[in-house]
């Protein structure tokens, strides 16, 4: 009996340990991708080409890395894991929002013209619940999506097919640059809760006439969980990750915008602070210390770069919006 007892344990122990370097190995997260990546490979400068190409990459980064998709396994070691499903989810959302804008302003000419089938289609299997595991899954509904967007990378890359394009205006991009500084706005916000803070009511602030459907507090104690400050740090990490690949290629095909409105700069200004996002965590976890104490605290750290970036979009989208 000892010596069955003694043999259980020995067993648990080794799955256990396999487990743990299984689950170690899933966890690292993806590189940023190369501007090579984003080039057409005939060489040849196609408008448009850049952005479809980085959405394409960014997902089948995220469904081909170590362990594919994470975020709707059942079974462990994956099931007992967060950050890297935290992290898939902050760079779907920012995908989601790239493919939102891509369907209503990059690929129509003006508003009354018709949003691209593909795109439409792409955008609305992206959609589907990333934890979901049943017919149809995510990976399926997500990898669908993919063919998608390269049948329509195909068409405007085809010079005698006038079915599908890609416009790249000022207008259209700064459309774009809205989603993100509400997509980072949030993200700061949420990290910054990390410690705790008071927060004032400014719901309402600069419109005397402006009305909510229901009365709040004029301020608000907001703190987040202990058992959520890692998944909110990745989930971030995440987010800036897919930005990166976007900001990348927005360079490239959105080049001559940039240029006559000489906001090249702050362009670069938003990818180095998102680089910066991106830097090693040396700590086996995520840090929660307390202002100015002894024990550094990573959300605040990554909200610093968030919060820089956004102020840098802000920029941007003043410099696009100048005629």
């Amino acid at each position: 009996m000892q010596f069955t007892r003694n043999k259980v344990f020995s067993v648990a122990a080794v799955a256990g340990l396999i487990g743990y370097a299984v689950s170690v190995w899933w966890s690292i997260e993806p590189s940023p991708i190369e501007p090579e990546a984003l080039q057409n490979e005939q060489g040849k400068l196609i408008v448009g080409y850049a952005t479809t190409q980085s959405l394409i990459v960014t997902m089948e980064t995220l469904l081909d890395k170590p362990g594919g998709w994470l975020s709707n396994d059942m079974m462990p070691p994956s099931v007992l894991m967060d950050n890297m499903p935290a992290f898939e989810f902050g760079a779907l959302e920012q995908t989601r929002d790239l493919a939102l804008v891509m369907r209503k302003e990059f690929s129509r000419s003006q508003s009354q013209s018709a949003a691209d089938k593909d795109l439409s289609a792409a955008h609305s299997k992206l959609n589907i619940e990333h934890t979901s595991w049943l017919v149809p899954s995510a990976e399926s509904e997500y990898t669908d999506a993919i063919k998608l967007v390269k049948l329509y990378q195909a068409r405007i890359s085809d010079t005698g097919n006038p079915s599908a394009q890609f416009y790249a205006r000022a207008d259209n991009l700064n459309e774009w640059l809205k989603e993100v500084q509400k997509r980072l706005g949030s993200i700061s916000q949420r990290l910054s809760a990390s410690v705790g803070q008071d927060r004032l009511n400014t719901d309402l602030a600069g419109d005397t006439s402006a009305r909510q459907s229901t009365p709040s507090a004029m301020s608000d104690e907001i703190k987040t969980s202990w058992w959520k400050i890692d998944d909110i740090f990745y989930e971030s990490r995440g987010s800036a990750w897919a930005l990166l690949n976007f900001m990348r290629a927005v360079e490239v095909d959105f080049a001559d915008v940039l240029e006559k409105k000489n906001a090249e700069v702050s362009l670069r200004q938003i990818i180095r602070e998102l680089e910066a996002t991106q830097e090693t965590v040396w700590s086996p976890m995520v840090l929660n210390g307390d202002g100015f104490g002894l024990v550094a605290n990573h959300s605040l750290v990554m909200a610093n770069y968030i919060s820089r970036a956004n102020a840098a979009v802000i920029d941007l989208t003043n410099l696009l919006s100048q005629g």
